[in-house]
């Protein structure tokens, strides 16, 4: 799939008489350095064509980027146009990642990224992890999906306040509410308001697999989906079914939570899944009255985690009454103001990061 670039196009003033050639601009590419593969762009095959087209006076370039809006690729973007502000062609820069899958057996062909939040055991906040990165990917512009795949205890609808129920089109195929620039789906619009899902294996392995068939979700940069708890049918469903390209695994810093988290990083090891880092939540309690800072749920265990099995921490999010109250009143907290809330866009920020770095490491073979 390709995706244009979020910086639109720029014209440069001329420098040069004669039309650039497609070597001279590989060259220039060259001086562009990827900092986190340690590498320039064309040395790690990031550049995947380039084309200069003289009746338009432009040069279109292809580049192997698969994380839209993330800070560093958007940076890297911008050092290519840098690299090539002497020209007097426009720039015209475009990103592709081949996937390496069947277009005729791929489910979900027009999502770029597939992003599942999981961790090994309930209470830690994962809901609200999920609800908060799709909302911060949506808010650096991207295109988000959000999928409640919690069909035992799907919550997600009220943590953005979403009360709309999905419509249906002529062809039976449901069209997806959205909400802060979100499209959403999940079992909560279907079921009744307290009504309990009872359900074995293969009834909610035919729900998950209708809810990515048939959602129409159009062309999407992220789909981030909320795993229930533990390593069960939805996880194995999601796993066997679509392409997975990176998981989250939510902690919070007590041992328990953290030898249960090692099974969902488990999990998705023996399925040859990413897992883009760990995130920590309800770490430190600042408190309102007091000043003070509390470890009321121990300190420093998903770094820890992080350090044990050679993961990307992604950072700690405090426990803040306020991610309550944002939760409850359908407001992700992340669109708010607060260090808070510059805590949860670093943790989005850092996850866009790590997902595109995966990428671009499959592609260069580092």
């Amino acid at each position: 799939m390709t995706q244009p670039l979020s910086l639109g196009r720029c014209v440069s003033c001329p420098m040069t008489a004669a039309p650039p050639t497609a070597e001279d601009v590989r060259d220039a590419l060259a001086g562009v350095d990827d900092q986190d593969l340690g590498d320039d762009i064309v040395s790690l095959g990031l550049v995947n064509s380039i084309d200069v087209d003289e009746s338009s006076e432009t040069v279109h370039i292809d580049l192997a980027l698969g994380a839209p809006y993330s800070p560093t690729e958007t940076g890297m973007a911008n050092a290519v146009r840098d690299a090539l502000g002497h020209l007097d062609y426009d720039l015209d820069l475009s990103a592709s990642i081949d996937r390496g899958l069947d277009p005729e057996d791929e489910v979900l062909p027009n999502v770029e990224n597939i992003i599942a939040v999981a961790s090994g055991k309930g209470g830690v906040g994962k809901s609200t992890v999920a609800v908060n990165l799709a909302a911060g990917l949506a808010d650096m512009g991207a295109r988000v999906g959000l999928f409640d795949a919690d069909v035992y205890g799907p919550n997600v609808p009220r943590m953005v306040n979403a009360d709309e129920p999905p419509q249906a089109t002529e062809d039976e195929e449901i069209l997806p509410p959205e909400k802060f620039g979100m499209k959403l789906m999940s079992m909560d619009f279907l079921a009744g308001e307290d009504d309990p899902v009872i359900w074995r294996g293969p009834m909610v392995h035919n729900l998950l697999t209708e809810f990515w068939e048939n959602v129409l979700w159009g062309s999407l940069d992220y789909m981030v989906v909320d795993l229930p708890p533990g390593t069960g049918d939805t996880q194995l469903t999601l796993l066997q079914s679509v392409p997975v390209s990176g998981a989250v695994i939510v902690t919070t810093p007590q041992e328990v939570a953290i030898d249960d988290a090692r099974k969902g990083l488990k999990m998705f090891g023996r399925h040859d899944t990413p897992v883009l880092g760990i995130v920590e939540n309800m770490s430190a309690f600042h408190c309102p009255d007091c000043g003070g800072e509390h470890a009321i749920f121990g300190e420093g265990g998903g770094q820890d985690l992080a350090d044990e099995v050679e993961m990307p921490f992604l950072g700690e999010i405090p426990l803040d009454p306020s991610i309550r109250e944002g939760g409850d009143e359908g407001r992700p907290m992340i669109l708010d103001d607060g260090e808070t809330s510059h805590a949860l866009r670093e943790f989005a920020r850092k996850t866009a990061n790590m997902q595109g770095i995966v990428h671009r490491r499959r592609v260069s073979g580092r």
